[in-house]
């Protein structure tokens, strides 16, 4: 039974949660217009492992979202997991930013496709079915015209804090937006777990964050 601290920092949701078994049993989060990362993240992380009435030093591992997202964030949240890791000497997992939005999305639909802001008429998009990624993420810049060839076959669930943009533009019937939705280290549990219980983990000493694009200060 694995004990896992996730933590999420790719947006302005600074977001920690504890895992065991896969379930999140605390979690502390903070969602607001301005990025309050620096000053909150530390403070939840003490709170979560009180509320579980868990000490650091029974951590088994580390899962921290690694993007894309916030240049600042992301550093925020990955210098935080790698430190205590080192400390710890325990694992650190890297949970795909988008992967774990997708999950937020409760649906019958064909496809699902999180999104985030990525500036101007830009967003890092996905494409998940049956919770399989079947496009790979992307910078894109919006038109009309975007995911046509996932609308045309059936209904598209959009989720996250691009979809305010890509509401403007397209009017197909087949789109549903699930919009004010941002990545949680609630979902990131069952990936974390799922990937301490493969040894899928990462190089704490040279892991570096899913930028995707160079920094842009936020």
């Amino acid at each position: 039974m694995a004990s896992i601290l996730c933590l999420e920092t790719a947006t302005t949701n600074c977001s920690v949660a504890l895992s065991v078994n896969g379930s999140a049993i605390a979690i502390q989060e903070d969602v607001s217009k301005n990025y309050s990362h620096a000053e909150m993240l530390h403070p939840f992380i003490t709170q979560v492992l009180a509320d579980a009435n868990i000490k650091m030093e029974a951590l088994d591992a580390v899962a921290v979202s690694k993007g894309p997202g916030s240049f600042t964030g992301l550093r925020i949240g990955v210098s935080a997991a790698k430190g205590i890791c080192f400390a710890l000497d325990i694992p650190l997992i890297s949970i795909p930013t988008l992967e774990s939005l997708a999950l937020q999305a409760i649906t019958n639909a064909i496809y699902v496709v999180p999104m985030l802001d990525a500036r101007r008429m830009e967003v890092y998009a996905a494409v998940f079915s049956k919770g399989k990624e079947i496009r790979t993420t992307e910078a894109e810049i919006l038109n009309d015209g975007s995911f046509s060839e996932y609308l045309e076959k059936g209904k598209v669930v959009f989720i996250g804090d691009g979809v305010e943009k890509f509401k403007t533009l397209c009017t197909h019937s087949n789109a549903i937006f699930l919009e004010e939705k941002f990545p949680s280290a609630r979902e990131m549990t069952l990936l974390a777990e799922s990937k301490y219980k493969k040894n899928d983990t990462e190089d704490v000493a040279y892991f570096e964050p899913y930028y995707l694009k160079d920094f842009i200060s936020n």
